[in-house]
């Protein structure tokens, strides 16, 4: 069954069984972020995903030739938006506005595969990185441009590309500001894949379909269990596991995929 939330036009969520789709809908401009309300936007399409109990991934996407070019530069060139007002408005404006993005990104609970069909730039491409699989069309570009605007990495990627690629690199994308290429970022360990650009889609497609057919609830505690290890210890992981782990074996899934396995058949997982 299809389904098809607009949230504002400008943020389309795209359901349909148990994939999403999310697209960033600001084609003609590159599909820039931190408007006026995306941090509300983008919570209230995590709140739907996270609802919906049946859904088991996301794909991300951004409509037209890019993924997100970042953030508004017209807005910061004029001081309207977000970028208007004084110190502490700012700080207000950037919490909710952009630091809502990415929040509510980084707390939806089922795997995310960015589509990243072009330029994935400043906060574009660290809303790429808070995907958890990450397919690039061969066109696509990535860079941490912020010390060229004479401003920082402020929206979670000197969090988040240290983590990803390394100190070195996540260095040298934010001191230079340089560019780097979809081949270059499969070398990097910042994407898995590199398509043709007419195939990302499809291709991000056909691994969600791949993730569905696991168990929904092993599914998000699984990306749970990930998430919370990037910031927790060893042993706090260990102790989370265990406890997750006796949930999952008292599941009715748990003992589908047993008997699954035993007679030799395909396991329905329902989510119970």
């Amino acid at each position: 069954m299809k389904n098809e939330i607009s949230i504002d036009d400008e943020l389309i969520l795209h359901t349909e069984g148990v994939i999403a789709r999310l697209t960033i809908n600001r084609p003609d401009t590159r599909n820039p972020l931190g408007h006026a309300r995306d941090g509300e936007r983008f919570s209230e399409a995590a709140n739907i995903i996270n609802g919906n109990k049946n859904l088991r991934c996301v794909i991300m996407t951004g409509a037209g030739k890019a993924f997100s070019a970042g953030g508004d530069l017209k807005s910061m060139k004029e001081r309207t938006g977000h970028f208007g007002g004084n110190a502490l408005q700012l700080r207000d404006h950037y919490r909710e506005s952009i630091h809502g993005i990415v929040k509510a990104m980084w707390n939806i609970e089922v795997p995310i595969v960015g589509a990243i069909n072009g330029a994935a730039i400043g906060l574009g491409g660290d809303i790429a990185s808070l995907c958890d699989i990450r397919l690039a069309a061969q066109s696509a570009k990535f860079g941490a441009t912020f010390l060229k605007l004479g401003i920082l990495p402020g929206d979670g990627g000197a969090w988040l590309l240290p983590r990803q690629i390394g100190w070195s690199r996540a260095a040298q994308l934010f001191f230079t500001g340089d560019l780097i290429d979809a081949d270059t970022a499969k070398n990097w360990g910042l994407v898995s894949e590199v398509y043709p650009d007419q195939d990302v889609l499809a291709e991000a497609e056909a691994l969600a379909e791949k993730i569905c057919v696991q168990p929904p609830q092993a599914l998000r505690m699984t990306k749970k269990l990930m998430r919370d290890g990037t910031m927790a210890s060893f042993d706090s992981i260990m102790e989370m596991s265990a406890a997750l782990q006796v949930t999952l074996q008292h599941t009715e899934d748990h003992m589908e995929a047993v008997n699954a396995f035993f007679e030799k058949r395909t396991p329905e997982f329902k989510g119970k």
